[in-house]
């Protein structure tokens, strides 16, 4: 009998092992390498648990403390920046040999984390502007260190999983991680709605923190390979950032020039869609919850389709025949009279925008050489990041002045635009073998 344990034993961790690592062919990598691949899977589902909570409700949070449209597109704007600002910073103490790991840990696992427990404590300290004014600061603050550990984040991920098996790894990883965040942001939504504003909130950025924690946790168990070697970081003074950016070829600087007005006009809608749920529709947190729901459950199959046609069509066009149907979700929600109308609407929008992402970052990786990808992605975010800060700012002062059907409109119409901007100037590159 004890034997029986002992294999029973034995079979159960492999199983967990192989369920946590990506599946069977884990069986074949180095016990090392496998358990680095768990506790990254697990950092990934509970990571994903954490940014459902903020990505969903942290908006509604501030709305429901009293603040206003203009002050959420400002602190959208302000979260962006900070993007923008700590992304080469952050790349640039990776190159230098900083401890990747540690940066991680410091920047996404840590301030961003407590930043969350704070949040959810500040209500019972301070009341009124003051306390608005200062859960705006903590959320920028929050987003500033989330970014300065992401060229950290990428450069460790890449070495932690193993090349052969890097699609299977990230296709289990991101399932999981799609899952999870479904069923939080349901269950969170709902817990919300019952318990009120703004405690529910409270207590549901409490849970983002205590998630967030376990994350953190998974990440610090992650055994640091060894780093590979990586281009040099661009220049962070901007006039050497500059002339560096006019050298790049044509195609890549009209791929930053599409990419900088579709962010732009996304972002003068994409602050206020919750909110406008709840100012004008009347949805609870639940109903907010459901229809994110619906959003990634389109996604999951969108995914696998998508992916065949990538292969098949290429990642241009696909991005392409995504990025000309997606303009038409803003012009339903600016006629929708039920938040149900946005069930239908979500369910597309879901499907074409995980078809859309994923072509968007295969077509990056096409149109980037491989000695160079690093300063081109580096400032290919740093476009997308200005043009998102910017787009959610005027989308603010829109709202507030002139409501929300302008700016349904408006972001439809530069959506459209970009996209025809995009099959006019930007080319697929002769071979994509380069990437």
């Amino acid at each position: 009998m004890s034997n029986y344990r002992r294999a029973l034993w034995t079979r159960t961790r492999r199983g967990l092992l192989r369920l946590t690592a990506g599946g069977r062919w884990t069986d074949r990598l180095p016990i090392s390498v496998a358990i680095n691949l768990r506790w990254f899977w697990l950092d990934g589902v509970f990571a994903q648990a954490t940014e459902a909570i903020t990505l969903t409700y942290l908006s509604l949070f501030i709305l429901a403390l009293g603040g206003t449209r203009a002050q959420i597109g400002l602190m959208t704007a302000l979260s962006s920046l900070s993007a923008a600002l700590l992304l080469l910073p952050g790349a640039s103490i990776v190159e230098r040999g900083g401890n990747r790991k540690l940066l991680c840990l410091w920047g996404g696992g840590g301030v961003s984390r407590v930043a969350l427990l704070v949040l959810a404590l500040l209500p019972l300290a301070l009341t009124g502007p003051t306390l608005i004014t200062v859960a705006i600061a903590i959320i920028v603050i929050r987003n500033a260190f989330m970014n300065i550990g992401l060229p950290a984040w990428v450069s460790l991920s890449a070495d932690i999983v193993p090349l052969t098996w890097r699609g299977r790894y990230f296709s289990s990883r991101n399932i999981a991680m799609a899952i999870a965040g479904m069923i939080v942001t349901y269950w969170v939504g709902n817990f919300i709605t019952r318990v009120g504003s703004p405690g529910g909130y409270q207590l549901a950025l409490g849970l983002a923190f205590a998630t967030g924690l376990i994350s953190t946790f998974s990440f610090a168990r992650i055994a640091e390979p060894p780093a590979t070697q990586n281009a040099p970081t661009p220049a962070v003074k901007p006039p050497a950032l500059l002339r560096q950016f006019l050298s790049l070829d044509r195609n890549f600087l009209a791929l930053c020039a599409t990419a900088a007005l579709w962010n732009f006009s996304l972002n003068i809608a994409g602050p206020f869609f919750n909110v406008y749920l709840v100012e004008n529709l009347k949805a609870t947190a639940a109903t907010v919850g459901v229809l994110n729901v619906v959003s990634s459950l389109a996604a999951l199959p969108a995914l696998r389709l998508f992916g065949m046609l990538t292969d098949r069509w290429g990642p241009r066009r696909v991005q392409l025949l995504t990025g000309l149907l997606i303009p038409i979700a803003p012009l339903v929600w600016a006629i929708a009279t039920s938040p149900w109308y946005i069930v239908l609407v979500n369910s597309v929008n879901g499907f074409l925008w995980a078809g859309y992402n994923l072509a968007t970052f295969n077509f990056l990786l096409v149109l980037t050489p491989n000695e160079h990808r690093a300063r081109y992605s580096a400032l290919y975010q740093i476009i997308i990041t200005v043009a998102l800060a910017v787009g959610a700012a005027v989308g603010g002062l829109i709202a507030t002045h002139w409501g929300y059907t302008l700016i349904f409109i408006l972001t439809s119409a530069g959506r459209f635009a970009a996209a025809l901007l995009f099959a006019r100037f930007v080319r697929e590159p002769a071979t994509s073998g380069s990437s």
